[in-house]
């Protein structure tokens, strides 16, 4: 099947050719903010909105005026592709994935698409109205390449991420089924059910658990004292900007050590499990919470979801999502009965009902594969209307419908 796959390489522009760049990068901010108060002020006057269609007329227009000449210097592509930008920002915003779009600031990360006439030599890529500059072409381009995009973080470096068209073979669904409990205490905390025998034993090791690796946490020390020296620096001397490039560079360290850990990780869990349970958690309601917002945005557990989302689709993963409101920590998983004044802190709880001793991120994490196999199943018989009989009705994903249930330790009292 055709899937879209990035491939990122570090490039070295020389002074010209870093010139040409910024360039492309001013042109390109100048036209998404142009084309955002063009939409805003037609709005306001007439209450209907523009489309990406109505900019590019007005933009054609626009660079015909003396006084905007200078807008030829950059690549006509580029500017359209920003204000296709701009549109994707438009749409993003009235489906209710982000935020209403903002004016971009030449401080922060800069970035243009090339949608064609880019290509490859050696260790060189060509851009247009830049030229051939120098990359690092660490892992080899596959597939069928579509469009590029050069991007300058706020340490000063350079990339370029190659986006392809490539034929991988379709899914193939082998493996047992995992229910996954994010947390902060450990990352990630998995119940396997094939750890379990037919006689629904428990096997000594039922689970694992991923540590937390708290990268910007351990990173807060360094993070401090740059800061602090920022702020004793005269604004716009070479001495600020000397460190303010060091603290940018010290942010995407840890970024890079995030990303890094969460796209190794999903790949393991992908390459693992035919089916894999989430809780579908609401993320941006959790960081209102001052208290543990750092600590949660440091894990990121909504970028580690899709990144299995996307892997499992390529490799042969079904991810299904939890409600939020289930309550898979104070469900005890052997008699169903739910403990309704569980407290945050308790890590360990006994069931008043059956008198099980739970752990309570693996007790979660067990109630999230039984209700993810729930789900599953009803979702394929209400599709259909009618009882598969117990087989599969989805050739591609042969998974067992019995929830998971192990005999729940004897409390000892």
């Amino acid at each position: 099947m055709l899937v879209k796959k990035a491939f990122k390489y570090r490039i070295y522009p020389n002074k010209e050719q870093r010139r040409s760049l910024g360039i492309q990068f001013g042109h390109a901010r100048f036209i998404y903010n142009w084309g955002l108060a063009l939409r805003k002020t037609h709005y306001k006057q007439t209450g209907r909105g523009l489309s990406y269609f109505d900019c590019n007329v007005r933009l054609t227009e626009l660079k015909r005026q003396a006084e905007y000449a200078w807008l030829r210097e950059a690549d006509s592509q580029v500017l359209q592709q920003k204000l296709k930008d701009l549109d994707r920002a438009y749409v993003n915003f009235f489906e209710g994935r982000a935020n209403y779009p903002t004016f971009k600031s030449k401080r922060s990360k800069q970035s243009i698409r090339y949608p064609q006439r880019f290509k490859i030599e050696g260790d060189r890529i060509y851009l247009p109205k830049v030229g051939w500059v120098k990359a690092v072409f660490h892992r080899p381009v596959e597939g069928e390449m579509k469009n590029v995009t050069v991007s300058r973080t706020k340490s000063g470096k350079y990339f370029v991420s190659i986006q392809c068209e490539v034929d991988i073979d379709g899914p193939v669904y082998a493996g047992s089924e995992a229910g996954i409990d994010l947390g902060l205490v450990d990352f990630a905390t998995l119940f396997d059910s094939a750890l379990f025998d037919s006689n629904e034993h428990e096997h000594p090791v039922h689970s694992r658990t991923i540590p937390n690796p708290r990268h910007l946490r351990k990173a807060e020390k360094r993070l401090r004292r740059l800061q602090r020296r920022l702020s004793r620096c005269q604004r716009g001397s070479k001495g600020y900007e000397k460190v303010k490039r060091l603290l940018a560079r010290q942010h995407e360290k840890v970024a890079n050590q995030r990303r890094d850990f969460q796209h190794k990780q999903s790949r393991n869990l992908v390459d693992r499990y035919a089916l894999m349970c989430f809780e579908n958690l609401n993320v941006a309601g959790m960081l209102k919470n001052h208290r543990v917002a750092k600590s949660i945005a440091d894990a990121a557990w909504g970028a580690f979801v899709r990144q299995c989302e996307y892997k499992g689709r390529w490799y042969g993963c079904h991810i299904q999502k939890v409600g939020r409101f289930f309550p898979s920590s104070k469900l005890c998983s052997a008699c169903g009965e739910i403990h309704q004044t569980l407290k945050l802190s308790e890590r360990k709880w006994i069931c008043a009902g059956c008198g099980a001793i739970h752990r309570r991120d693996l007790n979660a994490s067990r109630n999230i594969l039984n209700e993810g196999l729930r789900l599953l199943n009803s979702s394929t018989v209400g599709a259909t209307g009618i009882d598969a009989g117990g087989e599969s009705i989805r050739p591609e994903l042969v998974l067992p419908i019995q929830a998971v249930s192990p005999k729940p330790e004897a409390h000892p009292l």
